[in-house]
């Protein structure tokens, strides 16, 4: 089996088990080949926790869920130093769950700052420092948190630090009325004797298979036309003035050089999946509301005027010249 084929059993298996969402299965498997972390946004109940429950069952990998709460405590992430009195070595490091290949950060808004900020290091740097020492993540490392947009009460705002360290914001919506019918009927067939009895034999696919098919989307080219581009519409956001005037007045401040490297990546990873050996014009504009909605600070006006980042993002591809 190619790279592409188990990614592609990947998805049909996910698809099976996550009906409604199939934008979420793209971008989850997305942010997995692009080796980055992935903030989620949606209502309760849309399948956010099962999405990569479901991905961690059928790739060969671990998985962490934190249910982040007022009281959560940095080390209660990180792990902690345990005193040992008849050990020869006093102090032992016992891991916490951000030693995992997938991480489930559930309603990461719930806890304060300094919590927040512990899996800055990790999703930055895949490793973890603890009195001194330096523990390294695995190779194949991924957090999805997750956050509540309609629950502000008893939340914490997520640092705009640790937000850029997120290669994608995605945010889903209820799904349709026939999807809702389908989630309805799966419901009841789980519920029977004989589906659980088949959950036992779920096909797995290798990390390896992750590995390989991060080293092909690597050596994917990137015209020079398209980097200049990419380079473009992030200079948008943070000089808007010399784009347009309207859209001067709607933004704060812009992406930082993390948003061209997602942008760059995300794009290879896009064009990938499609089974293109090539990016195109049509690859970045697919992933660039993602890539760039955390980056983006909206102006007071812009706010007031209930502009959204998706119609600043629009704006932006508007009056950036395409080049092919």
């Amino acid at each position: 089996m190619t790279p592409f084929e188990a990614v592609v059993h990947l998805k049909s298996a996910m698809s099976k088990s996550i009906i409604g969402q199939q934008d979420l299965i793209d971008r989850l498997i997305l942010v997995l080949l692009a080796d980055g972390n992935m903030l989620l946004e949606g209502l309760p109940g849309l399948a956010k926790t099962r999405a990569i429950k479901t991905l961690s069952k059928h790739l060969d990998c671990d998985l962490s869920r934190i249910q982040f709460t007022p009281d959560l405590l940095p080390t209660d992430i990180t792990g902690t130093e345990i005193y040992q009195p008849d050990e020869a070595e006093k102090f032992t490091f016992q891991k916490g769950p951000i030693f995992s290949n997938l991480i489930l950060a559930d309603e990461i808004n719930r806890a304060p700052a300094k919590v927040q900020s512990a899996l800055l290091e990790a999703m930055e740097e895949r490793q973890v420092t603890v009195a001194g020492s330096t523990y390294k993540m695995d190779d194949l490392f991924m957090v999805m948190a997750t956050q509540n947009p309609i629950e502000q009460e008893g939340t914490y705002p997520l640092p705009e630090a640790q937000m850029d360290r997120f290669i994608m914001h995605v945010v889903i919506d209820y799904p349709d009325d026939a999807s809702e019918l389908g989630i309805l009927r799966l419901n009841k067939k789980e519920q029977s004797v004989a589906d659980k009895a088949d959950k036992t034999s779920l096909e797995t696919i290798s990390q390896d298979h992750i590995f390989a098919a991060r080293h092909e989307i690597n050596v994917i080219p990137v015209t020079e036309a398209l980097e200049k581009y990419m380079v473009s519409l992030i200079s948008a956001t943070r000089y808007p003035e010399r784009f347009d005037a309207g859209l001067a007045e709607w933004i704060d401040f812009g992406a930082s050089p993390r948003g061209t490297i997602a942008l760059d990546r995300c794009s290879r990873v896009k064009a990938w999946m499609e089974g293109k050996d090539y990016v195109s014009p049509d690859h970045i504009q697919a992933v660039i509301k993602d890539v760039l909605r955390h980056r983006i600070s909206l102006s007071y006006k812009a706010r007031a005027e209930g502009i959204t980042t998706n119609q600043v993002i629009d704006k932006i591809l508007e009056v950036v010249a395409v080049v092919a």
